[in-house]
């Protein structure tokens, strides 16, 4: 843990003893709404502002019954109560564990600045709307309601990116802040997302500095939330995001209500939208939304694989924002997407999909249904043959140089991640994941796994050495690696189902070793020449409780039922004709697989 001191017993009542804002301080707003309440507000959080100087931030240094930093950003006890570690370190929104022991902590005024190759080294000033955007000009660049504490190195990996809500992590720090690109329409460029427990936080210093310079925030529009006007301030993507982040995700709590207070204490004013959070509404949303986005539509299905296929449309509108689409396959609900495309992984082979979209804004308003398209899984599996996941590692962003926590979106979807890894390494010219110390953790696939490749080369100097593969937390092989690039195999894995795969207990913890292009085969039985739909007969179909299977022959013979999704939800071993009885399936699509010996079918099954 970075360095701990004791603090005086005094920091641990100092959340007490703040001065309360006057009881009349919002009382010329009283009655206003829409952008006039903004610039009464404007003007009441100007009058009493007094600029501090930058450094008087850590600490209150001259400044009379103020702490600074001391007094607005520490771990220490609310007037409601106990908080957090309460230990008096520095409270950082980047790097605070609020469920449990923080990966490492700061000490006021002893830890601040110096070297940042690490998070944990130290913590600085991080000016939540970015100060290329004013020009470092005061008072903004000392306003303690948006300039607060922060882990040194996560403040450089966040630099002026907007906020907002990540689709595709590139970096995550270690307490769970990420950096990635947009899962907001509107916006597609890379955005900064903090832990929920402090998106409100961060949503309502936004807000504030959107209102307290409102006469000249229409200048700062190299902050991509800016719109370059003085009343709306955000474009409808970010204020969307903002209002949510405030509303739903982390309300005003009583936290940040004595955060507010040691603020007032520090220059004069306040934040309004922690002192009264229905003005943001009244701001900038003066009427609830009630309107449903429009409907996708030329929803597209292709490019099939064994088990994937692509999806995309043209994107709904909406009179605020949409947000996010709800993919349905078969007409059951299967998963979401921030963008207009999407991959449908964990499929069957040989197995028709039916697929349709739905549009959702941020108050959950929901569109009809786009219109239906259908597409077939391709059946070239063999034994463990087909392809159940690739990974190029081309989604990387390849300019993490520093040993970190890196997440992504892999080629075929689903989230990669890999702890005490870097992205600046390549094989052959093309992006990998480096990693030292750390784990490899794969996303989840429904397919089970037939046999892992992947390429490795030890880069920079060391020894030869190995990682440990393993699936469903059970080992089942090494990989290894040395200076030279090689492709390694791991055969006959052979485990079905759902797999989870992990890589991780370097040999030598020194090395550093790229991967890049990992694939696995899924675990597939599939003999067409021996075993096909002629000679096993699945009816009636729709079902409403029992299924008859009808066998040509007395052969022992595997009957296995998975949802849409990939879940077993049946398994029976029969050797005749046999009646199922299933009543217990809720209503939906499932696929039916049937196994004699080495050959497998599947067959589509509605249970009404």
């Amino acid at each position: 843990m970075k360095h701990i001191y004791i603090i005086i017993i005094a920091l641990f009542t100092l959340s007490f003893s703040f001065a309360q804002i006057p009881s009349n301080y919002y009382d010329s707003a009283n009655g206003l709404s829409g952008f006039e309440l903004k610039t009464q507000l404007k003007s009441i959080i100007s009058n009493g502002h007094t600029a501090r100087t930058y450094d008087q931030l850590y600490d209150g240094s001259g400044v009379s019954g103020s702490n600074g930093y001391v007094d607005t950003h520490s771990d220490v006890p609310v007037s409601s109560g106990n908080i957090y570690e309460n230990d008096g370190t520095v409270l950082d929104f980047y790097s605070e564990n609020p469920t449990g022991a923080d990966p490492y902590n700061f000490t006021h005024n002893v830890d601040e600045g110096g070297n940042q190759n690490s998070e944990g080294d130290c913590y600085n000033r991080e000016h939540l709307v970015p100060q290329s955007s004013f020009n470092s000009n005061y008072p903004m660049q000392s306003d303690i309601h948006h300039v607060i504490p922060t882990d040194c190195r996560v403040n450089n990996y966040r630099g002026s990116y907007p906020f907002g809500n990540v689709g595709s992590a590139n970096l995550t720090s270690q307490n769970g802040s990420k950096r990635g690109t947009s899962a907001m329409p509107g916006y597609s460029g890379i955005v900064f997302e903090p832990i929920d427990e402090f998106k409100g936080d961060i949503a309502r210093a936004l807000l504030y500095f959107a209102t307290r310079y409102e006469s000249t925030v229409d200048g700062y529009t190299s902050f991509d939330m800016f719109n370059g006007t003085e009343d709306q301030v955000f474009f409808p993507w970010a204020i969307e995001v903002l209002l949510d982040w405030h509303n739903n995700v982390d309300p005003v709590d009583q936290r940040e209500r004595d955060r507010n207070n040691a603020a007032y204490d520090f220059q004069g004013n306040a934040n309004p939208f922690v002192d009264h959070p229905e003005y943001a509404d009244m701001i900038w949303n003066p009427t609830s939304d009630t309107e449903a986005p429009t409907n996708p539509t030329n929803l597209t299905a292709s490019n099939p694989t064994d088990n994937s296929i692509t999806l995309s449309w043209t994107a709904s509108s909406d009179n605020i924002g949409v947000i996010s689409y709800d993919i349905y396959i078969d007409g059951t609900f299967a998963f979401s997407s921030g963008n207009t495309s999407a991959v449908a992984t964990g499929l069957i082979a040989a197995t028709n999909y039916c697929f349709t979209v739905k549009a959702k804004d941020a108050a959950n308003n929901e569109s009809g249904f786009s219109n239906q398209d259908c597409e077939t899984t391709t059946d070239n599996g063999t034994i463990g043959g087909s392809d159940c996941l690739t990974e190029t590692f081309e989604n990387l962003d390849t300019s993490i140089g520093s040993y970190s926590t890196v997440s992504w979106i892999g080629d075929e979807g689903g989230t990669w991640t890999a702890t005490d890894a870097r992205t600046d390494q390549e094989i052959n010219m093309t992006p990998a994941i480096t990693i030292k110390d750390g784990v490899l953790t794969l996303p989840t696939t429904s397919g089970g796994i037939g046999a892992l490749t992947v390429t490795t080369k030890r880069a920079f100097s060391g020894s030869d050495g190995t990682f440990n593969l393993n699936v469903n937390g059970t080992f089942v092989g090494t990989i290894a690696y040395s200076g030279t690039e090689q492709t390694i195999t791991i055969p006959n894995i052979n485990i079905e189902n759902s797999v989870s795969i992990v890589i991780d207990d370097n040999s030598a913890s020194d090395n550093r070793v790229i991967f890049d292009d990992l694939t696995y085969t899924c675990y597939t039985e599939l003999s067409t020449d021996e075993f096909n739909t002629t000679k096993v007969k699945i009816h009636p179909n729709p079902i409403k409780n029992s299924l008859t299977v009808d066998l040509k022959s007395n052969t022992d013979t595997d009957i296995e039922i998975y949802d849409i999704l990939g879940k077993r939800v049946f398994k029976k071993n029969i050797s005749k004709t046999s009646h199922l009885n299933l009543q217990d399936l809720k209503t939906g699509i499932y696929i039916v697989r049937i196994t004699q010996g080495n050959s497998t079918v599947t067959k589509k099954l509605v249970k009404q």
